[in-house]
């Protein structure tokens, strides 16, 4: 009998969107939707001591995001759990209530003064 497979849940890929961080290995975005479950986003505590290289793809993410979607909500879709997760409930917050963390389909968007007081140099480009 052969393998039986399972339809991916429908996923917004961010056409546009960087799909890591130049030159490394930090993952911004998802190829595609994980046919097992969905990554929930959960708050991740960011410590003073993270690496450099840690702080410098948390930057560009944001940047990214600012770029992208500027102060209007937008779709979690193809964006990376994990990565979103270093920001979630600080710099990305919810943008509807009830607000599922594990859907694909919610929606997010950015505190702008909590995130520009954090990576100011995610909004040097503005004009």
């Amino acid at each position: 009998m052969g393998a039986v497979l399972m339809a991916l849940p429908p996923m917004e890929k961010h056409r546009g969107f960087p799909g890591r961080l130049r030159g490394t290995d930090y993952q911004f975005t998802l190829r595609r939707a994980n046919p097992r479950a969905i990554t929930p986003l959960v708050a991740r505590e960011r410590h003073a001591d993270r690496r450099p290289a840690d702080r410098r793809a948390d930057a560009a993410f944001m940047a990214a995001l600012w770029e992208h979607f500027g102060d209007k909500p937008f779709v979690r879709g193809n964006l990376d759990a994990g990565r979103l997760s270093w920001l979630f409930g600080r710099e990305v917050i919810p943008a509807e209530d009830p607000f599922d963390a594990q859907s694909y389909d919610s929606l997010l968007k950015i505190d702008v003064d909590r995130a520009r007081a954090s990576f100011p140099e995610a909004f040097e480009q503005e004009k």
